[in-house]
């Protein structure tokens, strides 16, 4: 199944690096990260899609808030949500 995280982080140099590495090390795979300034420079959001397991995804969310630069973590059910795909093309 599908889950998509929203994580709030700390914008500092390696946050991204150690999210990342604790789901490589739980042999998750992430589907898309997108990372983003939010209004304050000091803080950027994740949102990143990942399959797996209910259980899978309750432990990655718990060891994801463990972590140093982690301020908040949140989940969205993809259940009753529309999804939409952004291209952007140009003919030179």
């Amino acid at each position: 199944m599908k889950h998509t995280l929203f994580i709030l982080l700390q914008n500092e140099s390696g946050a991204l690096l150690r999210v990342a590495g604790l789901f490589a090390a739980r042999h998750c795979n992430i589907d898309t990260l997108t990372v983003a300034t939010t209004h304050d420079p000091a803080i950027s959001q994740l949102t990143l899609v990942m399959h797996g397991s209910t259980a899978l995804l309750e432990q990655v969310v718990r060891q994801t808030r463990k972590l140093v630069d982690v301020l908040d973590v949140n989940t969205l059910s993809l259940v009753g949500t529309e999804q939409r795909l952004l291209a952007l093309a140009s003919s030179a």
